[in-house]
This record gives C-alpha cells, structure tokens and sequence, in this order.
C-alpha cells in the first residue's frame, strides 16, 4: 500500500445524494451536483450521478471536459474568464455571469461553433462575491443580453456564505424571486432556474423555509460530508464519514516542546510561538502543508494533537493518547471540505475507491 492515501465510500456519498435529491424534489427543487471538491474524480461522480442529481457543475474548464461523458446539463460555476470562453461554451452548456464583456465574448465564441449558449444571471444579495449589487446595472445588461443572438437567459442564482459568510434566510432569498418577477415582465423572459445558493442553503430546507419559486441549489459539500455548511448540522440520513485521510508515521521520539535557540521565520514566512510542556512524545506523518491546511483535518484518535506542519511533514503530540504509535503505523483522519479539496488536488496523495 502507498501512502498518504485519502479513503472513499462512494457508496456513502452515493447515499448522502440521494438523501439530499429526496429532500430538495419535495421541495421542487432541483440540484446541481458541484464537482470541484472532487476534481471531478470519475467514480463519485458516478456517484452523483446514480445518486440523482440533475446537473453536473464545475469551476474549472479542464474538470468540465472530464464531464462531457456524462448526459446531463453541466454548469460553469465560476464567472468565465474571456481568456477561456471558447472553452465554456464548448464543454457547459450553462455558465454563471456578471460581466457584459464577457457575456459578448461568450456570444461570439458560441456563434464560431454554432451553438446557444444559456446564462445564468448572478445577483449579489449581500455576500459580496460575484453578481449584480445595483438593479439599475442588471436591467441594463439584460437589455443588452437579448440582442445577443446566441445567448440566451434561462435563470438567475445568488450566491451566500463563501465570502462574506452572509447565512440564507427567507427574506434574503425572497429578493430573488422579486427579481425574477421583474424580469420576466419587464422583458418578456421565461426563467427556468432560479438557483438559491449552496450548501448553506440546506438548512433553509430542511426547515421548509425556502420561498416557493426557488427550484435550484449548487451543492458539494454537504452532498460529500453530509452536513449543511450555515450551522454545521447533519443532515438526517447522510453520512458524515465517506472520506477519510490515512498517513504514515515516519518518526516517534521524545524531545521539548519547545525549539532550542533564537525563533526566527518558519518555510512559510511566519514567526512561530510555542507553549513549553516539557518533553512530550513527538510523532511524525509522511504528509504536509503541500498536501494539506492543518485545520482541514481532525484526527480519529481523539487524545492526538496536531500541533504543526512543514511542506512535508506534519508533527503530532501523542503524549496524551492510551495507544502506542510506532514507525510505519497509520494515522486516520476526518477531513473538512477544504481538506478534501486539497488532497484530491495533490498528486502527492492516493485515491483509493472503496
């Protein structure tokens, strides 16, 4: 066996879709599958698939084109790039916007293979990342939209929580279905998507308090952890445990907790601060900070403590734990949503399908 090596039961994630696919249909809504955290990896995407979501989403052009097998919508998540819209419209057949240049960019790239490509109008409802934050900005851009002969708007979406950590609630997503009526009167539009964020939207549905007209969420994590992301709950069915990190101890001794000498910057430019516990038993992982963000991850023995990383190694406490660790043992961990992302982005770490 190769290590370090990130663990996967598709069959959970499996699970946790269709958890969550039942819980938005009784809502009306539907869901698409964010591929990103997973690098688009073709076994859970399988699993989203089987699982029953209704469109494949991503941020990045080259997991887009792992997507084209596939028979279902795919959706360019982040705001084109005018550098890559022959790309985008290429590979999805929906993109998410904010910018008339590169919407025109996008019109003349779909126009070169013959091809509509469909928009989604992002609106900035208070997070403070992508979308149109004054209405007078959007009427104007859908004004000039619909001169566009091979674009065509098909939905508006707001995103919440991944920037400015803004929390969905009834009244914020209500905006949006004010704009929605707006639109479609002002300018004659029919809007079949009117997407409601993430997983942090999740909660809202849990509760049944979504406003009616909301028909779509982009949702990764919690499809993938099995836990909203505006609170932190689980969700009821899912599974909290389909990935999990294993890495191997490299080196157990004892030594200071302390470094001996003058403490100047550590690899990554920072001054480090260390609390004097004496000696401690000292275990090494053969993983680091090139693979991972420490706070990413939580070991399963509870008594371990991280206590810090270089690009190559991380440095655990073991003094506390009642097992007795020895070089070439495993260390497990569970892993948050960004530890995901980073380890199924390193080329540094196996993927092993269970």
């Amino acid at each position: 066996m190769r290590y370090p090596r990130i663990i996967i039961d598709t069959k959970e994630v499996r699970n946790n879709v269709k958890t969550l696919v039942n819980l938005c249909n009784k809502k009306d809504i539907e869901i698409a599958g964010v591929t990103k955290g997973i690098c688009a990896h073709e076994d859970i995407v399988d699993s989203f698939v089987k699982g029953g979501v209704n469109y494949l989403a991503d941020s990045r052009v080259q997991n887009l084109k792992k997507l084209q097998k596939y028979n279902l919508p795919k959706i360019m998540l982040r705001l084109p790039m005018i550098s890559e819209v022959g790309d985008v419209v290429r590979y999805s057949d929906i993109s998410l916007n904010s910018e008339i240049d590169t919407i025109k960019a996008l019109s003349k790239a779909a126009a070169k293979i013959k091809k509509t490509h469909k928009i989604i109008l992002m609106i900035d409802l208070g997070d403070l990342r992508e979308g149109y934050f004054y209405e007078e900005e959007l009427y104007k851009t859908v004004e000039k939209i619909i001169g566009f002969e091979k674009i065509k708007i098909i939905g508006i979406g707001t995103n919440l929580t991944c920037y400015g950590g803004v929390i969905p609630s009834r009244d914020i997503l209500k905006k949006l279905i004010r704009y929605k009526n707006i639109l479609e009167s002002k300018y004659n539009l029919k809007l079949q998507i009117i997407s409601g964020g993430n997983s942090s939207s999740i909660d809202l549905v849990n509760e049944d308090n979504v406003p009616k007209g909301i028909n779509n969420l982009r949702l990764g994590e919690v499809l993938l952890l099995g836990k909203e992301t505006a609170y932190g709950k689980q969700i009821e069915g899912a599974n909290l445990d389909a990935f999990t990190l294993e890495a191997e101890i490299i080196e157990v001794k004892d030594k200071p907790s302390a470094p001996i000498g003058k403490i100047g910057k550590d690899a990554f430019g920072n001054t480090p601060t260390f609390e004097d516990k004496g000696i401690r038993k000292r275990i090494l992982c053969g993983i680091g900070r090139q693979d991972i963000e420490l706070d990413s991850l939580t070991p399963i023995d509870q008594d371990l403590r991280i206590i810090g990383a270089s690009s190559d190694h991380m440095i655990l406490d073991g003094s506390d734990s009642r097992k007795n660790y020895n070089v070439g043992g495993i260390l497990e961990f569970r892993l948050k949503y960004g530890g995901i992302l980073n380890i199924m982005t390193s080329e540094y770490v196996h993927k092993v399908i269970v």
